[in-house]
């Protein structure tokens, strides 16, 4: 296994960061949540990956890495973790996460897992499986605005979310088996019971990129709008539900979840342990590689 671990760090050193980039958003045009009719937005906390704010009794957690197309490191898994654990404590309705820019997520930066490969083997996929709780345990409503494409770990996440509105724009793929690994977020489980065992094994097992309206149609996603109106019509819904009982709300949405919480955390950890041995599987190394080579040629 070790002359594994050190091939990983071999391939992936031997190359630049910018070279091997997942590459560059462009610049964030979508109006925020500020410029929606209020003249208050509290920053919260300090971070070096994500956005935090409150307003309108609405926390949003905003992913930016713009130059990496909001690619989640191992800082911004801590971040988002942070920032979840607060929102869950808040006096806020609902908290949102969504991306800056015209990318939601690129799913998980190869850099920062090559870069922290050791750590990442001997913590034996516990670090995932801590974040997929996060989401499987937060006890309010929890919206996803999935503002442009949304890939691997940004798109198994939407399965854990109580509403999921996407712009026309958005894509959703989990390249897991091109990539020689395999699935997590619980999406072993979420995909077939939301989409129909058919249409996610068309995703999870052969990399089907579908759009927006397809993940609608199929019940993944909750309703599709317009690129051009997203933000302004999203914003003013979530403004009107944030309104609603607070208490009301969280009760009946931890109901819902309680039915299969302990399910969900059990997949959560299957998935993450078998993920770390995918990843240090000659089949995982291979699709690494091949990742790496093919930006490197952009």
């Amino acid at each position: 296994m070790k002359h594994l671990e050190n091939e990983i760090k071999a391939q992936c050193h031997n190359r630049s960061l910018n070279k091997n980039a997942i590459g560059p958003a462009s610049a964030d045009t979508h109006p925020t949540l500020a410029s929606v009719d209020s003249p208050i937005n509290e920053v919260v906390g300090k971070y070096k990956t994500i956005l935090v704010t409150t307003e309108d009794k609405i926390t949003k957690i905003m992913l930016n890495r713009l130059d990496k197309k909001n690619a989640i490191n191992l800082v911004m898994y801590e971040e988002i973790m942070q920032a979840l654990d607060k929102a869950s404590k808040d006096d806020c309705t609902l908290t949102v996460i969504t991306g800056r820019g015209d990318y939601f997520s690129s799913g998980n930066d190869f850099n920062s897992f090559a870069e922290n490969v050791d750590e990442i083997m001997k913590d034996g996929g516990k670090l995932l499986a801590k974040f997929v709780h996060c989401f499987v345990d937060f006890p309010k409503p929890l919206v996803a605005l999935v503002n442009g494409p949304a890939i691997g770990i940004a798109a198994t996440l939407l399965g854990l979310c109580d509403l999921v509105y996407a712009t026309n724009k958005a894509t959703i793929q989990t390249p897991f088996s091109q990539l020689g690994v395999s699935p997590e977020g619980c999406s072993s489980y979420t995909f077939p019971k939301l989409m129909g065992p058919a249409k996610a094994n068309e995703m999870l097992l052969f990399n089907k990129k579908i759009t927006a309206e397809e993940a609608c149609t199929k019940g993944l996603v909750t309703e599709v709008f317009a690129d051009s109106t997203f933000q302004s019509d999203v914003w003013t819904r979530l403004k009107a539900y944030a309104n609603l009982p607070k208490n009301s709300l969280a009760i009946s949405k931890q109901l819902i979840r309680s039915m299969e919480k302990e399910l969900l955390r059990a997949v959560s950890l299957q998935e993450s342990k078998l993920l770390v041995e995918r990843c240090i599987s000659d089949e995982g190394l291979n699709g690494v590689q091949s990742f790496f080579q093919k930006k490197s040629k952009l």
